[in-house]
């Protein structure tokens, strides 16, 4: 008897040593797949994260926006104006080059903005806009202003449209901040476009990449070949008007509609 209680003692010892090295065995498996999830969770996330930086990434190439000419321009036309164009009729040209952060294209802006509409309006012409943005590079805003309100006016006609862009236009110049100050963040900017009515479009990405900053360059250099020195810069059938007052807008106006 007692042989064979030593043996059902071995027996038992066996099989508990046999449970432990399951038991152990299994929970090793358990570390391993926590292990494996908890890495595949971090890669992830890093991959989500690398996906976000890489969304909001500037971007280098220049991208002509929808909208725009091949020369730089955003044309507003009297049919974009809900204008009736004779057939045949040909609406003057008038070119504005300018910056959103300059304190003389907004008092152009304040004196004649209203006169051109309503000439656009009438048929009598077309407004080729220019962007022109040089005053970041001489201490014009304290936060590339100039830059940036010109990339959100861009985004606007992008994925808005040509009479969008208009209205971001008048609204940035009704807005301007003082030069040599801070200018309205991003945020700021796409939050007064949305509750403004300027666009219903969804812009935030766009302007989270800069998506326009280096067409704004090309712009700009375009311009300066054309010998655009300063702003604004106004010509009236190709012609640029040396002081462009008022009247001597409406004035070289009448004069081409006559030509």
């Amino acid at each position: 008897m007692s042989n064979e209680r030593q043996q059902r003692a071995a027996r038992a010892e066996q099989m508990r040593k046999e449970r432990e090295k399951a038991d152990k065995k299994q929970r090793n498996l358990i570390t391993v797949g926590i292990v494996v999830v908890v890495v595949a969770l971090i890669a992830l996330a890093g991959f989500a994260i690398t996906s976000t930086s890489n969304d909001k990434k500037d971007v280098e190439d220049v991208i002509q926006p929808a909208g725009a000419t091949k020369d730089f321009g955003i044309v507003y036309t009297p049919q974009d104006a809900g204008a009736k164009v004779k057939d045949g009729a040909k609406p003057v040209s008038v070119e504005l080059y300018e910056d959103f952060q300059c304190p003389a294209c907004l008092s152009f802006e304040q004196q004649s903005n209203a006169f051109l509409h309503q000439q656009v309006e009438s048929g009598a012409i077309s407004i080729t806009y220019r962007p022109f943005s040089f005053l970041d590079e001489n201490g014009g805003s304290t936060n590339e202003y100039s830059h940036r309100s010109t990339n959100v006016a861009l985004c606007v006609l992008d994925q808005g449209g040509v009479k969008d862009y208009v209205k971001a236009h008048d609204y940035l110049y009704a807005n301007q901040p003082d030069e040599g100050t801070d200018g309205p963040t991003d945020k700021e900017l796409v939050a007064a476009m949305k509750s403004n009515d300027v666009t219903s479009a969804d812009i935030q990405s766009c302007v989270d990449t800069s998506r326009f900053v280096p067409w704004i360059d090309a712009a700009k250099d375009a311009g300066s070949d054309k010998g655009v020195k300063s702003t604004p810069t106004v010509k009236v059938a190709g012609k640029t008007l040396q002081s462009p007052t008022p009247q001597a807008l409406q004035a070289a106006i009448a004069a081409a509609t006559k030509a």
